[in-house]
């Protein structure tokens, strides 16, 4: 009897234990509150917007509710989840939906995932939709607005007409004493008084439909077990070697035909291959939600205002790629022999001499959020040959002063792009989805490029995101 207590009490202790090993927890429930995925991407074309010569979609980030996931990667089965078949992308310019892209499908390009797909157009808006006009009851209408009465007709029980009709009358006595009643009229002369009358059935000239035997329906076979892909003849003329009479004599025989496809889809345009130098890049937005543009156009208070803050980053961007020429010293005026002079000669000042141009010079100004100030943003290079070509970027905006405040200096050369890239700017974009806008540069390498976002705030230019899961060298912030 030991055993068998020993052996209960060891059973009600691995119960519970085996019943708490199976319980799997507490499970949540996915909030309503949840965000939707947010996909980043950038269209690169050649050609005409709209009808591109080769296009291809890169995919940048995806927004998860919490933080930036590499879209090359995140969900990829095999293909990531930014270039599934029917994704749509919002095309936008400063903040604003100009197109549409849909998705395909999608292939590798030297190890890095791209999509294909086809350029829409932005649907027409609809029109507003008309109001109808509202019915006007009889009996709440004034006695002197005009009425339309309706006089009975054979068939209708008594009382069925208009208000103020006479309902004691018969409509089949009221229908024969209306000389302004219509009347049908036979072929022969003959008049019928009432609608519902029928025409004789011995009317010769009454239209009768007949059903005719479909001579293009075969007949059933008394054979069922007769295989019906091919008909004796043809495979006659097939034995036989004849085959001119195969496509003769059966009508309903499918051709082929050379030339090309009708189908309801569009051709794909070509696929992109290297960085052209006529390649153009576009911010590529996807989300669940529907989402108002929110522009980035800043509005500058005085228009003269632009103009020099423009020269002045100007100024600290040739200072950093060594361009900066020097104010030319006033030169004395020269002195004659033989004279004297008791007053000083003014010296002459010579003309400033004109700044060093700026090669592929981009100047934009952003306002990345409502109320927010002017962000500046400044790439060009020397206009050197392409060895020794050197490369800026700067982001900035104006102090309370009217002064400029560098928030980021990036500067390079074609001998250490594979240390400090360069830094083309794409366009800001909402990567958040928080109203708020990133500023999205291209890291262009000497073999290699990735994607970065840059957040400006408080007077600081703070990296968010950079595709790839590598960052290249530090960049200067002075």
């Amino acid at each position: 009897m030991r055993w068998v207590r020993n052996a209960a009490m060891a059973a009600g202790v691995l119960v519970p234990l085996t019943a708490l090993a199976q319980y799997p927890g507490q499970i949540k429930k996915k909030s309503k509150d949840a965000p939707d995925l947010r996909a980043l991407s950038v269209l690169e074309w050649t050609g005409e917007a709209g009808k591109p010569k080769a296009c291809r979609m890169v995919p940048i980030a995806v927004y998860d509710g919490e933080k930036l996931q590499d879209g090359a990667v995140y969900m990829a089965r095999p293909q990531p989840l930014a270039l599934t078949g029917e994704v749509e992308y919002e095309l936008k310019e400063n903040g604003k939906t100009f197109a549409l892209f849909d998705i395909e499908n999608a292939g590798q390009e030297q190890g890095t995932w791209v999509g294909y797909g086809k350029w829409k157009a932005m649907p027409a808006p609809k029109a507003p939709k008309e109001i109808a006009p509202q019915k006007v009851d009889e009996e709440e209408a004034g006695d002197d607005k005009p009425v339309l009465h309706r006089k009975p007709h054979s068939g209708e029980p008594s009382g069925s007409g208009s208000k103020g009709g006479d309902s004691t009358n018969s409509g089949q006595s009221q229908g024969h004493d209306d000389p302004d009643r219509p009347k049908l009229h036979n072929k022969d002369g003959s008049s019928s008084s009432t609608a519902s009358s029928s025409a004789p059935p011995s009317d010769p000239d009454r239209p009768k439909l007949d059903k005719k035997a479909d001579a293009k329906k075969p007949s059933p076979s008394p054979d069922p077990e007769r295989p019906t892909l091919q008909k004796s003849k043809p495979q006659l003329a097939q034995e036989m070697g004849d085959v001119s009479s195969v496509s003769s004599s059966d009508p309903d025989r499918p051709k082929l035909k050379r030339g090309k496809s009708s189908g309801p889809g569009g051709d794909l345009a070509p696929t992109l291959m290297g960085l052209p130098a006529d390649m153009q890049q576009a911010v590529a937005v996807s989300d669940a939600k529907s989402r108002p543009d929110h522009p980035w156009t800043f509005s500058w208070a005085n228009p003269g205002d632009e103009q020099k803050m423009k020269a002045a980053v100007e100024n600290i961007a040739r200072q950093a790629l060594g361009m900066a020429t020097e104010r030319p010293t006033p030169a004395a005026a020269p002195k004659r022999a033989g004279t004297t002079t008791h007053r000083a000669a003014k010296p002459t000042t010579p003309a400033p001499a004109e700044p060093a141009p700026l090669a592929d010079e981009q100047f934009r100004v952003f306002e990345l959020a409502y109320g927010s100030g002017a962000t500046m943003v400044l790439t060009a290079h020397t206009d050197a040959p392409a060895p020794s070509r050197k490369f800026v970027t700067i982001i900035a905006q104006p102090d309370l002063y009217g002064n400029v405040l560098v928030l980021l200096k990036s500067v390079t050369d074609m001998a250490h792009l594979d240390e400090t890239p360069r830094m083309r700017l794409v366009d800001a974009v909402d990567a958040l989805a928080d109203n708020r806008g990133e500023l999205l540069f291209e890291l262009r390498g000497e073999g290699s490029r990735q994607f970065a976002l840059y957040r400006i705030y408080r007077g600081t230019a703070e990296k968010l995101f950079v595709s790839g899961g590598e960052v290249y060298g530090t960049i200067s912030s002075d």
